[in-house]
């Protein structure tokens, strides 16, 4: 904290009661300025919930830093941006929870300190229980452990960590909760003969049905009113719904008893107090926290229902001697809330808060720069791939490299991939980035025993198996323990992964969803490794909408980022020799979803009805073998070409090319054709671009959002006929030339080029370092 700056704090709380006291004390603690944040979940349990604009106009931070902070959704953790600019002017942090990922963001990012406001939970909860179930992985718990005295337990009530574990118990802080004026409002009459019960989310939260049913049960032979915000309605006359606030005041008013059935020792409602202080008598049960308040002995307070609505018939009935005792007894509710009491604590805990400060910004300012080490990222392949995946798996890498150099965040980045020697070769990776260092691993199985003593090794104290099974990298130095974040470019995994690692999970597509390739609920472990990700990344909205309603995965840790691929040069060629036949290239493996069988048909029908004079050249991985498989839906494929001696003559089955190879044949190809039903798109129509070699594709999503991306001019025809496609092939052979003319330009395309993406990558993996 720098002597010479105000004194600043982040209240990222909403609520409106509590921010109306909190404030004013902050202030008189000598807090010059504030942030209060501008947004809260869509939550009925956010329905004390209000924004306040006023603070803004006393900071004196940059209108630029300040909007970044303002369009921030901080209950969702906030991002790497948001929380750097929070610790460059903001001394404390004071939060509630309801994402795990805004202490594990706060605790990366800010340096300051941070306080967890705890109000109390109903029934037999603990802060500490639902922490956990915010953070089953137990990274929270880390997190709040890594902070050390950084880290506060701000209880509003001075009981309210003593069931907590030590972590939590040991960093506990009173900061008592009150109301900013506790004078008798005056104005209550009376004149309604009627109950007035509060009771919100009836229809929604078990808890508040519950109260509900038990209220109607024990009191609902009296004439009441239930009020309470309804975002489902209930179908009862007596409920009321969301009133406005003219309408609640004068609810308060005529009414002539409040009833408050709360027993719960740590959670109090502001209701029972706000009529209180209206001057409207309450009947309460006792056993709850208004006990602590004052509540004792008080003739409001009942001990069983009996009691209670004895006492509410009698003032119903208009019994003013008993009226007069509850009336003129019940203020002592409000002592313990008054600002005056809860100055002295206030003050003692601020000044604690204080300190914590100044020796944080201490801490930051003396540790030197030069022991910060580099950060490091693992790019992992789960399965032998080659092909596209392998491609996309180099080029995240090197995105990786780039991406982290322009944000100034330099980091050493990993690629490895099974070590199989049959599938990889040193060639395989000749053209990887220099800067990217490469390793073979293999899988290594633990049981549930070894994972919990891992984990408890790595600092993870709440963590528990849920399988007997769990996977971790062996790279055959520290099982990967090098490295900051794993990136897994697929979601194969046949267990779960050992969580003992922020994981990001590349997810290109779930064409299970549209093909039965795998018998039911084989796909299970990809999507619960997906779901167990930090955060999964996408590459077209096509697989977001299949990752959130297919895989169940939150939409707000699935990301899209642009299409990486390699973007060939265009090669100096020699022109084609006279009479040598003409061709087009179709790239392609043995999925199921590649449209074998009716590709063929419409190859048959182009070279034996409409008289197609190109030559097919079919190439990719493991297309050399598509004669001799025995797989059900390459048969037709087969059955087809051993018929049609033409269409056998035309298809010439070149297998997987060398890359170089590879890429002579398609520049000189009149066209790429891609027959694919669905898929994640093939990059091949991007490197035929680059050759300078028009497309022929399927019409469906993902293509026509990769078109969009890299501005491609592919003509589409409809892949589920195949009398369309062989008569968009015929078409394709004779405009091949004109399609030419319609492709992007090398600089088109180098915009799409790595080196212009990378940035997006390392925003998305940076987060989760």
């Amino acid at each position: 904290m720098e002597n010479n700056r105000p004194l600043r704090v982040m209240w990222l709380l909403n609520h409106t009661s509590a921010r109306k006291f909190e404030i004013p004390m902050l202030k008189r603690m000598g807090v010059q300025e504030f942030f209060l944040p501008k947004s809260f979940p869509g939550d009925p349990s956010f329905r004390s919930a209000s924004v306040d604009w006023s603070e803004d106009s006393h900071l004196s931070i940059p209108a630029e830093d300040l909007q970044v902070l303002n369009n921030t959704d901080w209950y969702a953790g906030a991002t790497p941006d948001a929380w750097q600019i929070a610790d460059r002017y903001f001394d404390i942090v004071f939060f509630i929870l309801t994402d795990a990922a805004l202490i594990e963001n706060a605790s990366r990012y800010f340096k300051g300190v941070l306080v967890w406001r705890v109000f109390g939970f109903i029934q037999a909860w603990t802060q500490y229980k639902f922490l956990r179930t915010l953070s089953p992985n137990g990274r929270a718990r880390h997190a709040i452990e890594a902070l050390s005295k950084r880290f506060f337990f701000g209880e509003a009530y001075s009981h309210l960590a003593d069931k907590e574990p030590d972590f939590l118990q040991g960093r506990r802080i009173f900061l008592p909760l009150g109301l900013p004026d506790t004078t008798s409002a005056g104005g209550w009459e009376g004149k309604d003969a009627r109950i007035l019960f509060v009771c919100p989310d009836i229809a929604l939260n078990p808890y508040y049905k519950k109260v509900y049913a038990d209220f109607k049960r024990n009191f609902g032979d009296l004439p009441c009113l239930i009020g309470g915000a309804q975002p489902v309605a209930v179908d009862d006359p007596n409920v009321l719904g969301f009133v406005p606030r003219e309408q609640h005041e004068h609810n308060m008013r005529q009414l002539r008893v409040m009833f408050y059935h709360s027993d719960e020792p740590c959670h109090l409602h502001y209701h029972p107090l706000e009529a209180v202080r209206s001057g409207m008598p309450l009947i309460f049960m006792g056993g709850g926290l208004l006990d602590r308040m004052g509540g004792l002995g008080l003739p409001g307070r009942c001990t069983s229902v009996r009691e209670a609505k004895e006492k509410l018939r009698r003032l119903l009935a208009g019994d003013a001697s008993l009226m007069a005792q509850v009336l003129n007894s019940q203020p002592v509710l409000l002592r313990n809330m008054s600002v005056e009491h809860c100055l002295a604590g206030w003050s003692l805990g601020f000044t604690l808060l204080k300190r914590a400060a100044i020796a944080a910004r201490e801490a930051t300012t003396a540790r030197p720069l030069a022991a910060q080490r580099h950060k490091r990222v693992a790019v992992i392949l789960p399965v032998a791939y080659r092909g596209g995946t392998l491609r996309a798996a180099k080029s995240l890498a090197q995105a990786l490299v780039i991406g982290s150099a322009q944000q100034g965040e330099k980091a050493d980045i990993t690629l490895l991939h099974v070590d199989d020697s049959v599938t990889y070769s040193e060639e395989d990776f000749c053209d990887l980035d220099a800067a990217v260092h490469r390793r073979p691993f293999k899988w290594k199985e633990l049981n549930a025993s070894e994972a919990r003593r891992a984990m408890r090794y790595a600092g993870y104290k709440d963590w528990e198996p849920t399988s007997n099974t769990y996977l971790v990298p062996d790279d055959g130095i520290q099982q990967l323990q090098d490295c900051d974040v794993w990136c897994l470019v697929s979601d194969r995994l046949q267990h779960p992964l050992l969580p003992i690692k922020p994981v990001v999970m590349v997810v290109y597509d779930y064409l299970q969803r549209y093909w039965v390739q795998l018998q039911p609920n084989a796909d299970l472990s990809f999507i619960q490794a997906a779901r167990a990700a930090d955060r999964v990344l996408v590459t077209t909205d096509f697989t977001r909408q299949d990752a959130v309603q297919y895989a169940g995965l939150d939409p707000r840790k699935v990301r899209q980022v642009p299409m990486l691929a390699s973007l060939f040069k265009r090669l100096d060629l020699a022109p084609r020799r006279e009479g040598k036949p003409l061709y087009f290239v179709w790239s392609t493996n043995l999925g199921p979803h590649k449209n074998h069988g009716r590709a063929a048909q419409a190859l048959k029908v182009y070279y034996e009805e409409l008289g197609g004079t190109l030559n097919c050249v079919l190439t990719g991985v493991n297309v050399a073998e598509i004669l001799n498989s025995t797989a059900p839906h390459l048969s037709d494929f087969s059955e087809i070409l051993s018929q049609s001696k033409k269409t056998r003559r035309a298809v010439k089955i070149k297998g997987e090319l060398p890359d170089r190879d590879y890429q002579r044949k398609l520049a000189h190809a009149q066209f790429l054709w891609h027959p694919t039903l669905l898929d994640n798109g093939t990059f091949s129509a991007v490197e035929a671009a680059c050759l300078g070699t028009p497309t022929l594709s399927s019409d469906y999503p993902a293509m026509r959002e990769m078109n969009q991306q890299f501005g491609l001019a592919m003509a589409w025809m409809d892949g589920t006929s195949a009398r369309k496609m062989a008569e968009a092939l015929k078409w394709m052979e004779m405009n091949a030339e004109a399609r030419r003319q319609q492709l992007p330009s090398m600089d088109r395309l180098n915009e799409q080029s790595v080196d212009k993406l990378a940035g997006f990558y390392w925003r998305e993996i940076q987060p989760c370092l």
